[in-house]
């Protein structure tokens, strides 16, 4: 799905003040209220907007080794390493993949040695054939979405354009 200027700058408006009204964003938008309250519901629709949350930082919750896994699956156990893996509270994400592997994830862990049995639970799965694990040294361009979405919605970053969500 295409967004437009205004889905761009609810959408960055959000990322700013997640706790923000509608009524509040419809008079900073400078739209009606049921006009950015029917933007929202369509981008929630439409799976742009995912959810509200909080975004938790893993470290401050005591698990602030990061590191990323290439495992190879055995044929025909991919449902089954998926459903395993859900199982792992520190499996943070999930991805299939070509290449060399077959599956990438993302664990967090306490320690490095506390990431050993991280990588046992995750490894220790009939349908995984082999893992190579690489730690995160640093991250310095976390997650982010916003610049993608001030180009998707061909919005200029915060400075550029006197009519944007500045």
């Amino acid at each position: 799905m295409a967004i437009d200027r205004l889905d761009g700058r609810i959408i960055l408006l959000l990322a700013r003040e997640p706790r923000i009204g509608v009524l509040e964003m419809s008079r900073r938008l400078g739209v009606a209220r049921g006009t950015a309250q029917a933007r929202l519901d369509r981008l929630q629709s439409n799976g742009v907007i995912r959810g509200f949350g909080p975004q938790v930082d893993p470290a401050a919750l005591g698990y602030p080794v990061t590191a990323f896994a290439t495992l190879e699956i055995r044929q025909g156990q991919g449902a089954d390493v998926r459903a395993h893996l859900a199982t792992v509270p520190e499996v943070l994400e999930l991805h299939t993949t070509t290449g060399s592997g077959d599956m990438l994830c993302r664990l967090v862990a306490r320690s490095n040695a506390d990431l050993q049995r991280v990588i046992d639970r995750v490894v220790g799965f009939d349908g995984i054939v082999r893992a190579a694990t690489a730690i995160v040294m640093e991250n310095p361009v976390p997650l982010r979405i916003i610049p993608l979405v001030e180009q998707a919605a061909l919005l200029e970053p915060p400075g550029g354009d006197p009519d944007g969500p500045d």
